[in-house]
């Protein structure tokens, strides 16, 4: 198993390793078989100058190497949001304010990560750059035929995953942390929305949006999110039983594969005999969400002109998710936000009596590229019924995840599988501004799991 960064910080402060050989092993890493198409641009020089510069050990990441998600902002390169269509964007001038805290927390920035164009799926594909292969943090590379990462955070998922960044920079709107966390087995932090500045970020929905990290243990998490935060976690010592948890059985629990259900159900025991008080619930009101999401109409507001400029750029699977916000009126619009805020408070209502809630992140594994790959044009049934397949699969994997972002809450994945199973995540989750508990909660899980 990988050595994550607090581990590694130690060995840094008893002299065992120091931050340019970390470094140079992680470029060794992003440079392996395993990360093709993970990055989109590398910048290992630059971050080779950071890792030499003095008194590094006494910051936070320590000049250790962190990964970008090709969405944000890096002053003096462009940011094309894993898109062709703006391929002539500027280069940035300054850094976005999430990477300009990594910065000055002592991250070596070893390059942009790829992504799903403009962050619109969970999947993880990419026509235009190529697809990562799913990889698995805890037991190596993912037997058989390739699999989708997870998206849209894809590339960042596998840089930490394969070992060549401690941190993995990304955003998360509807799942695009948590999704490629539980199908990469790492972990993966969505905070409450508003605690880390979005500004400097190609974006999604401006409602929906969060930037936030994946990292290789719950520890590590919290470091990250501290730092992109710019606010101490409130730790606590307290253990599994001392929190109160439930599982919702209402749609969380909905279609889950074999491997999953094994999974999560043997993880839940393990809890239950350390000690956890876990009740398992109903919750109808998740089947109450707006019909109508904040996606596809605010991605349209930013996107319509660029559309009408380099359309022809686009893959097509997520210009047509755009471009169906184009159909919201204005009526519908405000009272979809009025319906949002109704919805939450009978959500926090029902699940205010619980320290955190416990799901599967995503209900089946990492799909097969080959199913959901993008039309070649050769066979017109085959594109076809790869298109099907793309997004059947990608209301599975967004349908667990995109509720806590429709819920303002925050959420962990960390994962629960074992050798010979495919990677599988169990979230941790609550409403806005339960962050702290949610990371405690996940860290006493952690502990529980890695004694078994």
């Amino acid at each position: 198993m990988l050595a994550d960064l607090t581990a590694t910080r130690g060995g840094l402060r008893d002299g065992t390793t120091t931050a340019p050989a970390e470094l140079e092993r992680c470029i060794a890493a992003a440079q392996a078989p395993a990360n093709t198409h993970t990055f989109v641009r590398t910048t290992f020089d630059a971050a080779r100058t950071t890792a030499v510069q003095p008194d590094l050990g006494r910051l936070p990441l320590a000049g250790l190497a962190v990964s970008v998600k090709d969405l944000f902002d890096i002053q003096g390169q462009p940011t094309p949001a894993g898109s062709t269509a703006l391929a002539d964007a500027p280069a940035a001038a300054e850094d976005s304010p999430a990477v300009a805290r990594l910065r000055t927390a002592g991250a070596a920035l070893i390059g942009r990560t790829n992504m799903v164009e403009f962050a619109f799926s969970g999947v993880g594909v990419n026509p235009h750059f190529g697809t990562p292969a799913a990889f698995d943090a805890r037991h190596g590379a993912v037997p058989g035929a390739p699999r989708v990462p997870g998206g849209s955070s894809s590339g960042a998922a596998v840089s930490v995953a394969t070992g060549a960044a401690f941190i993995g920079l990304g955003s998360d709107t509807g799942g695009s942390i948590r999704i490629p966390a539980a199908l990469n087995g790492i972990v993966g932090f969505k905070s409450t929305a508003h605690l880390v500045p979005t500004s400097g970020t190609v974006p999604l929905s401006s409602t929906l949006d969060t930037v936030c990290a994946m990292t290789r243990t719950v520890r590590d998490a919290i470091v990250a999110h501290e730092v992109l935060a710019a606010r101490r976690v409130t730790r606590s010592p307290a253990p599994l039983s001392q929190y109160w948890l439930a599982v919702p059985r209402t749609l969380f629990l909905d279609g889950m594969d074999a491997t999953v259900a094994r999974a999560f159900e043997r993880t839940l025991a393990t809890l239950r005999a350390a000690g956890a008080i876990i009740d398992t619930i109903d919750l109808p009101a998740v089947q109450e969400q707006p019909a109508y999401g904040f996606a596809a109409p605010e991605a349209f507001a930013w996107h319509r002109e660029l559309i009408q400029r380099a359309g022809d750029h686009y893959d097509p699977r997520v210009r047509q998710r755009i471009e169906k916000g184009a159909t919201l009126m204005a009526w519908e619009y405000i009272a979809l936000i009025q319906g949002r805020q109704q919805w939450i408070a009978r959500m926090q209502t029902a699940i205010d009596g619980y320290d955190a809630l416990l799901s599967p992140t995503v209900p089946i594994v990492a799909p097969l590229w080959a199913d959901v790959a993008p039309a070649d044009g050769a066979d017109a049934a085959a594109d076809a019924a790869r298109d099907a397949e793309f997004f059947r699969v990608n209301t599975l994997l967004l349908r667990n995840t995109s509720a806590i972002n429709l819920l303002d809450g925050c959420a962990l994945s960390l994962p629960c599988h074992v050798a010979g199973e495919l990677p599988v995540g169990i979230m941790v989750w609550h409403g806005a501004l339960r962050d702290d508990t949610v990371l405690n909660v996940s860290q006493q899980i952690e502990d529980t799991l890695q004694k078994q």
